[in-house]
């Protein structure tokens, strides 16, 4: 058995004062919230993991951070390389790092040389000495010690590496700092191979790491350990953006109460009046749809109408450059053009093989938060599946449609389906059930024509039709046919214009015929009247004429009268005296 030595002893008896727990938040995005606020305060915290992980970059931004949210100041020892390189290297994000004073963050240039090397008895009670010096100095309340593997390594014994580490983990326990120690590991998911020793002296221990999916590489961060707190255990997606590093630390529990009541148009009356006036403001809407469905020309409709409100908008584009999308939608009456030169309409164009969805994710959180659109499409968010794996996609597909729909941005979206199905797109990003609004477009494919068809599978809080419709594109722009069915299916194109001309021949036939009726009937009608006026006619004669023959009847009758009146006169008989004249009988 070794024996110990008086300094193990001394590390032994030595009590370590340990404050009550509290955090610091470190200001970046995602990571105080999978550590449930930050990092320990007055505690050290061990970041490990491979070349080009980001440890570097993580203790750097938290003292920028510092600096720029809490006034606090910080040190900053670089054991591998140069200070001026570090500060060089951050100047592609927008700390200002530059620009802050000496007082506020300290460089120490800690780098190894032969000189400060002394064979057989190397300690770092000098530099200590100096920093608790700086300490006081600038009131500092953060440290850093990065690549302090290299330090370790040059000892070239382990003993004193061991030795070289208590002593800076009691300088720090002394000293009050919140402090971040860095050192490089192999890609191993939970241990640092040369130095895990340095885990069990930490009170925070984070891995950063690296994965290849898919020929796309990945960065990811995971808490090992965090005395007295509670954290995320998983492993998260680790971006770099303009502000440095970002981790994805999942979607937040809660949602959002407000939900507005204002319709936007879609640009396309008749679609919106399938929707009973267009999509509610900050709702979010899905097209999908087979290649050469029209996509890409309804989300140039959306925008060109968000743009006439005089509203900013944003066209993400993975498929297009943005001169090629500019040419196409003119060809059917979308005029962008004069959006993108008055400055409303701002387009991105990207391609995606290379990118991992999370820096695609991080690339578009820095275009909303640039451009602050009201209005955004994004065609086709299902590019996010062609790099990394399936469930990042999806989860990255799904974070950004709540990110943005919590932000109160109205949001349109693309994705492909790789079958002509309204359920096949939930195959891919299965973003169909978070979508409010959901409209797919597929073909119809008849008698060697291929026309487009639209259906609204749904729209929440949305009355709205349920019918397929015919999408026709033409340079005046774009129109829905109303439903046409015949024999029990819905017909478009040819099919639906060859039965139209067979039922406006038959309907011309029919009207024919009904014409010859009504004539021959009117000829009927005009011979029938023509035969009453000439009975009518006759009648009016034979009337006439028993008239006359009545009239002629009376006068005879009157003038026998008249004359029998004038005999009896002149025979004196008086009219009314009966004769009293007695004929004489004849002798026999």
């Amino acid at each position: 058995m070794t024996p110990l030595r008086s300094a193990d002893i001394a590390k032994v008896a030595r009590p370590r004062i340990v404050q009550p727990l509290t955090k610091l938040t470190t200001g970046i995005e995602g990571f105080d919230l999978l550590s449930h606020g930050g990092l320990p305060r007055n505690r050290t915290t061990l970041l490990f993991g491979g070349p080009g992980a980001g440890k570097t970059v993580f203790a750097l931004q938290c003292l920028v951070n510092a600096v720029h949210h809490h006034h606090a100041s910080g040190i900053f020892v670089a054991f591998e390389e140069r200070a001026s390189e570090i500060i060089a290297n951050s100047a592609g994000f927008d700390w200002g790092l530059d620009a802050i004073p000496e007082k506020q963050i300290y460089f120490l240039d800690a780098r190894l040389s032969r000189e400060v090397v002394k064979a057989g008895d190397f300690d770092l009670a000098g530099m200590l000495a100096m920093l608790t010096a700086k300490k006081e100095e600038i009131g500092a309340q953060w440290i850093v010690f990065d690549g302090i593997d290299v330090l370790l390594s040059r000892l070239q014994n382990p003993a004193a590496e061991v030795d070289e580490i208590y002593r800076i983990r009691d300088w720090l326990d002394d000293s009050g700092l919140t402090a971040i120690v860095t050192t490089k590991s192999e890609e191993r998911p939970h241990e640092s191979v040369q130095y895990g020793f340095m885990q069990f002296m930490a009170d925070c221990v984070v891995r950063l790491g690296r994965r290849q999916e898919d020929r796309v590489a990945s960065q990811l961060i995971q808490m090992i350990k965090y005395r007295g707190s509670g954290f995320a255990a998983a492993e998260f997606p680790l971006t770099f953006g303009s502000s440095g590093i970002e981790v994805a630390a999942g979607e937040s529990t809660s949602v959002p109460g407000r939900a507005s009541t204002q319709r936007l148009s879609l640009g396309f009356s008749d679609l919106d009046s399938l929707l009973g006036g267009g999509v509610y403001r900050g709702s979010s809407t899905l097209i999908s749809g087979l290649p050469g469905t029209a996509k890409t020309t309804l989300a140039g409709r959306f925008l060109e109408a968000g743009c006439a409100r005089g509203e900013r908008t944003l066209f993400v584009s993975y498929d297009e450059g943005e001169g090629q999308i500019v040419r196409n939608l003119a060809s059917v009456g979308i005029q962008l053009k004069q959006h993108v030169d008055s400055g409303l309409l701002h387009m991105f164009s990207a391609r995606t093989d290379a990118i991992s969805p999370e820096e695609l994710f991080s690339g578009l959180k820095a275009l909303i938060a640039r451009h602050r659109p009201s209005c955004v499409v994004i065609d086709p968010l299902s590019a996010l599946a062609r790099s990394g794996s399936s469930i990042t996609a999806r989860s990255v597909a799904s974070r950004f449609v709540h990110m943005v729909k919590d932000s109160g941005v109205t949001l349109l979206v693309t994705a492909l389906s790789e079958a002509d199905d309204p359920v096949a797109e939930s195959t891919t990003l299965q973003i169909s059930t978070i979508a409010d609004t959901w409209i797919h477009l597929s073909y119809l494919v008849l008698s060697g024509e291929r026309n487009r068809a639209l259906t609204i599978v749904k729209s929440r809080g949305t009355a709205h039709s349920n019918q397929v419709r015919e999408l026709v594109l033409s340079k005046s722009g774009l129109s829905l046919t109303d439903v046409y069915t015949g024999g029990g299916e819905v017909l478009m194109g040819t099919r639906r214009w060859e039965k139209e001309a067979d039922l406006a021949e038959s309907r011309s036939r029919m009207l024919a015929g009904a014409e010859i009726e009504r004539r021959a009937m009117d000829h009927a009608m005009a011979r029938t009247e023509a035969e009453i006026k000439l009975l009518q006619l006759e009648l009016e004669q034979q009337r006439a004429r028993m008239e006359v023959a009545s009239s002629e009847a009376l006068a005879l009758e009157a003038s026998s009268r008249s004359r029998e009146t004038g005999l009896r006169t002149k025979r004196g008989n008086p009219a009314g005296k009966a004769s009293t004249r007695v004929r004489s009988k004849s002798p026999r």
